[in-house]
Protein backbone atom coordinates (compact mmCIF):
# COMPACT_ATOMS: atom_id res chain seq x y z
CA UNK A 1 0.00 0.00 0.00
CA UNK A 2 1.50 3.23 -1.26
CA UNK A 3 -1.46 5.69 -0.30
CA UNK A 4 -3.96 6.13 2.52
CA UNK A 5 -6.51 8.64 2.81
CA UNK A 6 -6.84 10.36 6.08
CA UNK A 7 -10.01 12.95 6.25
CA UNK A 8 -9.61 14.92 3.38
CA UNK A 9 -5.92 14.74 3.18
CA UNK A 10 -4.24 12.18 0.84
CA UNK A 11 -0.90 9.99 2.65
CA UNK A 12 0.96 9.31 0.01
CA UNK A 13 4.66 7.22 0.05
CA UNK A 14 6.97 7.26 -3.35
CA UNK A 15 10.58 6.60 -4.09
CA UNK A 16 12.77 9.26 -5.29
CA UNK A 17 14.29 12.75 -5.06
CA UNK A 18 13.06 15.19 -2.74
CA UNK A 19 14.24 18.02 -4.55
CA UNK A 20 12.36 17.13 -7.61
CA UNK A 21 9.24 17.23 -5.82
CA UNK A 22 6.87 19.73 -7.50
CA UNK A 23 4.14 20.46 -4.24
CA UNK A 24 3.85 23.43 -2.03
CA UNK A 25 6.31 22.95 0.84
CA UNK A 26 9.38 20.52 1.05
CA UNK A 27 10.72 19.84 4.43
CA UNK A 28 14.57 19.55 5.16
CA UNK A 29 15.95 17.54 7.74
CA UNK A 30 18.09 20.30 8.39
CA UNK A 31 21.10 20.91 11.21
CA UNK A 32 20.87 23.29 13.38
CA UNK A 33 22.85 25.54 11.84
CA UNK A 34 20.79 26.11 8.67
CA UNK A 35 23.36 26.61 6.62
CA UNK A 36 23.33 23.40 4.58
CA UNK A 37 25.40 20.00 5.00
CA UNK A 38 25.21 16.95 3.95
CA UNK A 39 22.11 14.25 2.81
CA UNK A 40 18.76 16.18 2.18
CA UNK A 41 19.78 18.91 3.64
CA UNK A 42 22.66 19.46 1.41
CA UNK A 43 20.80 18.69 -1.88
CA UNK A 44 18.59 20.74 -1.20
CA UNK A 45 20.81 23.48 -0.54
CA UNK A 46 22.71 22.64 -3.77
CA UNK A 47 19.45 22.50 -5.95
CA UNK A 48 17.50 25.80 -4.82
CA UNK A 49 20.64 28.07 -4.84
CA UNK A 50 21.91 30.55 -2.21
CA UNK A 51 18.01 32.38 -1.89
CA UNK A 52 17.44 29.53 0.47
CA UNK A 53 21.08 29.90 2.28
CA UNK A 54 20.46 33.85 2.45
CA UNK A 55 17.30 33.50 3.96
CA UNK A 56 18.34 31.04 6.18
CA UNK A 57 21.47 33.70 7.34
CA UNK A 58 18.88 36.37 8.50
CA UNK A 59 16.34 33.24 10.31
CA UNK A 60 20.15 32.90 12.59
CA UNK A 61 20.11 36.81 12.83
CA UNK A 62 16.61 37.78 13.99
CA UNK A 63 15.52 34.48 15.71
CA UNK A 64 17.83 31.65 16.16
CA UNK A 65 21.43 33.19 16.86
CA UNK A 66 22.48 29.60 18.26
CA UNK A 67 20.34 27.50 15.94
CA UNK A 68 17.26 25.86 15.30
CA UNK A 69 16.21 23.86 18.02
CA UNK A 70 16.05 20.17 17.73
CA UNK A 71 11.99 19.30 16.23
CA UNK A 72 11.62 23.10 15.77
CA UNK A 73 10.62 24.33 12.17
CA UNK A 74 10.80 27.52 10.12
CA UNK A 75 9.81 28.32 6.65
CA UNK A 76 12.14 29.85 3.67
CA UNK A 77 11.78 30.30 -0.04
CA UNK A 78 12.53 26.95 -2.20
CA UNK A 79 14.88 28.99 -4.12
CA UNK A 80 15.35 27.07 -7.96
CA UNK A 81 13.37 23.81 -6.93
CA UNK A 82 10.39 23.42 -8.07
CA UNK A 83 8.08 23.57 -4.96
CA UNK A 84 7.11 26.37 -3.47
CA UNK A 85 8.93 26.74 -0.21
CA UNK A 86 11.48 24.65 1.98
CA UNK A 87 10.53 23.97 5.74
CA UNK A 88 13.61 23.18 7.96
CA UNK A 89 13.73 20.92 10.75
CA UNK A 90 16.00 19.37 12.79
CA UNK A 91 15.51 15.96 13.83
CA UNK A 92 16.97 14.40 16.95
CA UNK A 93 20.24 12.58 16.96
CA UNK A 94 19.91 8.71 18.08
CA UNK A 95 21.79 8.02 21.45
CA UNK A 96 19.32 4.74 22.45
CA UNK A 97 15.88 5.91 22.38
CA UNK A 98 16.03 7.08 26.06
CA UNK A 99 16.74 10.41 25.65
CA UNK A 100 13.69 11.97 24.41
CA UNK A 101 13.97 11.15 21.08
CA UNK A 102 10.59 9.94 19.88
CA UNK A 103 9.29 12.87 21.21
CA UNK A 104 11.44 15.10 19.72
CA UNK A 105 11.33 13.40 16.78
CA UNK A 106 6.55 13.95 16.43
CA UNK A 107 7.50 17.95 17.20
CA UNK A 108 9.39 18.16 14.27
CA UNK A 109 7.10 16.58 11.82
CA UNK A 110 3.68 18.59 13.75
CA UNK A 111 5.94 21.62 13.67
CA UNK A 112 6.17 21.00 9.75
CA UNK A 113 2.55 20.63 9.57
CA UNK A 114 1.81 23.52 11.66
CA UNK A 115 3.75 25.98 9.31
CA UNK A 116 2.66 24.59 6.31
CA UNK A 117 -0.70 25.36 8.07
CA UNK A 118 -0.19 28.79 8.61
CA UNK A 119 1.11 29.53 5.31
CA UNK A 120 -1.62 27.93 3.48
CA UNK A 121 0.39 25.40 1.65
CA UNK A 122 -1.54 22.27 0.95
CA UNK A 123 0.62 19.76 -0.61
CA UNK A 124 3.98 18.73 1.46
CA UNK A 125 6.74 16.31 0.88
CA UNK A 126 8.66 14.87 3.81
CA UNK A 127 11.90 12.87 3.90
CA UNK A 128 12.49 10.48 6.57
CA UNK A 129 13.56 13.01 9.36
CA UNK A 130 17.03 12.00 11.28
CA UNK A 131 17.15 8.29 9.55
CA UNK A 132 20.13 9.08 7.64
CA UNK A 133 23.54 10.20 9.20
CA UNK A 134 21.30 11.12 12.65
CA UNK A 135 21.44 7.12 13.17
CA UNK A 136 17.81 6.83 14.22
CA UNK A 137 16.54 3.66 13.38
CA UNK A 138 14.01 3.47 10.42
CA UNK A 139 11.79 0.61 11.86
CA UNK A 140 11.02 2.88 14.90
CA UNK A 141 10.95 6.08 12.72
CA UNK A 142 8.46 5.07 10.13
CA UNK A 143 5.44 4.07 12.30
CA UNK A 144 6.60 7.13 14.64
CA UNK A 145 6.17 9.59 11.43
CA UNK A 146 3.43 8.02 9.79
CA UNK A 147 1.46 7.75 12.98
CA UNK A 148 2.03 11.33 14.41
CA UNK A 149 0.97 12.91 11.11
CA UNK A 150 -2.29 10.90 10.72
CA UNK A 151 -3.51 12.29 13.91
CA UNK A 152 -2.68 15.59 12.89
CA UNK A 153 -4.41 15.17 9.55
CA UNK A 154 -7.67 14.53 11.66
CA UNK A 155 -7.31 16.98 14.22
CA UNK A 156 -7.24 19.49 11.40
CA UNK A 157 -9.19 17.90 8.52
CA UNK A 158 -9.17 19.53 5.24
CA UNK A 159 -6.10 22.10 6.37
CA UNK A 160 -3.94 20.18 3.94
CA UNK A 161 -4.02 18.06 0.49
CA UNK A 162 -1.48 15.82 0.55
CA UNK A 163 1.33 14.55 2.48
CA UNK A 164 3.92 12.72 0.55
CA UNK A 165 6.42 10.85 2.45
CA UNK A 166 9.81 10.95 -0.42
CA UNK A 167 11.97 7.69 0.69
CA UNK A 168 15.34 7.52 -1.18
CA UNK A 169 15.93 3.76 -1.28
CA UNK A 170 13.87 0.83 -1.99
CA UNK A 171 14.76 -0.33 1.64
CA UNK A 172 13.23 2.65 3.14
CA UNK A 173 10.08 2.50 1.08
CA UNK A 174 9.69 -0.96 2.14
CA UNK A 175 10.15 -0.07 6.15
CA UNK A 176 7.34 2.82 5.36
CA UNK A 177 4.77 0.55 3.43
CA UNK A 178 4.70 -1.82 6.06
CA UNK A 179 4.26 0.75 8.73
CA UNK A 180 1.45 2.70 6.59
CA UNK A 181 -0.21 -0.70 5.91
CA UNK A 182 -0.44 -1.35 9.86
CA UNK A 183 -1.58 2.35 10.58
CA UNK A 184 -3.98 1.72 7.94
CA UNK A 185 -5.15 -1.57 9.43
Amino acid sequence: MDTLQIAETTLRLVQGDITEQDVDAVVNAANSTLMGGGGVDGAIHRRGGPEILEECKGIRRSGYPNGLPTGEAVVTTAGKLPAQRVIHTVGPVWKDGAAGEPDLLARAYRNCLERAREEGLRTIAFPSISTGVYGYPIDQAAPLALSMVAGYLREHPGAIEEVRFVLFSEKDLKRYREALENLGA
